[in-house]
């Protein structure tokens, strides 16, 4: 949560889905297959790495199977502590394997439903005006690409990798998340656009400000382009999150326990892998994962087994004393109560299974292809409900108020105490932006009956009037995105 003394983490991990003793189960299970299943590993220099320190590699069949001691080996190799930076300190995360809790915003979407509600294709101004809203959110720790614009001069068959990245960099001093571009060469154009602003790619590897998202594909399979991203990072220092994909009951077993063992299985062996070619390369543990719905054949994010999954992940990841992102997007289409629902639930159980990184918590639905600008403030306001109910309730000489019953007595006068006029200033109490507590009359009166979407449609369009920073000169600017389209071209050659 963003204060004015920068960015404070909120205390989450009141409840744990998962015991010691199944902890250690799914540990075991992991290792067993680690050992008698392996891992694909599509890359032969990675290969060749892990044979020369001690693990079981067929090249014919690009499987590498990790025995269990070489695995807790190189996992120990990985740091607990990792600072996530900003480009102004005020932003930097301190991040490590407690319950601590932090916010990234949403991701990717390739259409956008606008304020006139029409679903369109996202654009190049709606990824600049989302960046300008998600700048005044108090509830978002970490910057991302909210679309993915289909009107750029490379096509929609474009990822556009760095541009985007071009983007989040001159418009945000947050940390951002990043796409690298399944190649090497992605992150060495990243640097010299992130040296523009720093001074030189040795100060961005001392102080980087962004995070590579680097994803691997279940069942237990390391793709080539994954693996070069991952050894290109490690090199200059430059942390990433593992992020395992799955489809539970598609990718990986319908059960959440063996859904569990193959992010484990395949994320641990990339922490493995990147310890043993840059030892101490900043990893962190993540998940995008959700359920696959039997009914639909369609991938849920939100069901309350993907919270639950998430949960027991963060659990996992702390197991192996490493920082764990993880959670997912809304199914709902629109900003409705299905939508209201599906982020509180869900927010509220990451946050309290100790979910370090609350990952495309901001403007998201339709499981990541649709954003919406009312939805960036509603999350906004579920984040910070979420965020009072984990505070808990302090308990101490002058919350409890014994000179509030003296001054009031028996009356019900508590409002004009000393007390209240103290306490009502001090935080005790979460103040929301968006959510009304009048009476019919009340809420008639001042809203003329506007429901939360249409009240955060008329503040969306108040913030991106009124907000307008300046976070890099023209210079820079022009400099960033030439670098930036040299290097779409480049990435987008690859792909083909």
């Amino acid at each position: 949560m963003i204060t004015k003394k920068g960015i404070v983490p909120i205390k989450g991990g009141q409840h744990k889905p998962l015991t010691n003793d199944q902890l250690d189960k799914l540990h075991e299970a992991t290792i067993d297959v680690m050992e008698n299943i392996g891992i694909k590993n599509m890359h032969g220099e990675a290969r060749e790495i892990m044979e020369d320190n001690g693990c079981d590699v067929d090249h014919d069949k690009k499987i590498v199977k990790i025995p269990g001691n070489v695995m807790m080996e190189y996992i120990a190799k990985a740091p607990c502590n990792i600072t996530l930076y900003g480009r102004d300190p005020i932003y930097d995360i301190k991040l490590d394997d407690s319950d601590n809790v932090y916010v990234m915003g949403g991701a990717g979407a390739v259409n956008t439903l606008d304020m006139d509600n029409k679903l369109r294709p996202s654009t190049m101004k709606d990824l600049e005006d989302f960046t300008r809203l998600e700048d005044t959110l108090e509830n978002m720790d970490i910057a991302h690409f909210l679309v993915t614009p289909q009107d750029t001069e490379f096509g929609n068959t474009s990822e556009c990798e760095m541009i985007t990245f071009a983007h989040n960099l001159i418009n945000n001093t947050r940390n951002f998340y990043a796409l690298v571009g399944g190649c090497r060469e992605g992150l060495k154009y990243e640097l010299e656009m992130a040296s523009v602003l720093a001074g030189s790619i040795e100060e961005v590897s001392k102080r980087p400000f962004f995070v590579a998202g680097l994803c691997l594909i279940s069942p237990l399979t390391h793709r080539y382009g994954f693996i070069e991203e991952l050894l290109e990072c490690g090199k200059f220092n430059i942390p990433c999150y593992l992020e395992v994909d799955q489809n539970a009951g598609g990718t990986t077993p319908y059960t959440l326990a063996g859904t569990i063992v193959e992010a484990n299985a395949n994320v641990l062996s990339a922490v493995v892998l990147a310890q043993m070619a840059n030892p101490g390369a900043p990893c962190i543990y993540a998940s995008s994962s959700g359920i696959l719905d039997m009914r639909s054949l369609n991938f849920s994010g939100n069901a309350p087994e993907s919270t639950l999954l998430h949960m027991a992940l963060a659990q996992m990841a702390h197991y192996y004393n490493l920082p764990y992102y993880g959670s997912n997007t809304a199914d709902s289409k629109v900003p409705d109560a299905q939508m209201g629902y599906e982020r509180a639930q869900h927010f509220l159980g990451c946050a309290m299974g100790g979910v370090n990184i609350i990952h495309v918590a901001i403007g998201n639905l339709a499981m990541m292809s649709i954003a919406n600008y009312e939805q960036c403030l509603i999350d906004n306001e579920i984040l910070g409900s979420t965020f009072r109910f984990l505070r808990g309730i302090e308990i101490d000489e002058g919350k409890i108020g014994l000179d509030a019953f003296r001054e009031a007595g028996h009356s019900s006068g508590f409002l004009s105490t000393a007390h209240t006029l103290k306490y009502c200033r001090s935080g005790e109490r979460w103040e929301p932006r968006l959510t009304d507590r009048g009476n019919w009359n009340q809420w008639m009166a001042e809203t003329g009956g506007k429901d939360m979407r249409e009240r955060a449609k008329e503040l969306a369009k108040e913030i991106l009037k009124e907000h307008k920073p300046v976070y890099a000169t023209e210079k820079e600017k022009q400099e960033v995105f030439k670098i930036a389209r040299a290097a779409q071209i480049e990435i987008d050659s690859k792909h083909k």
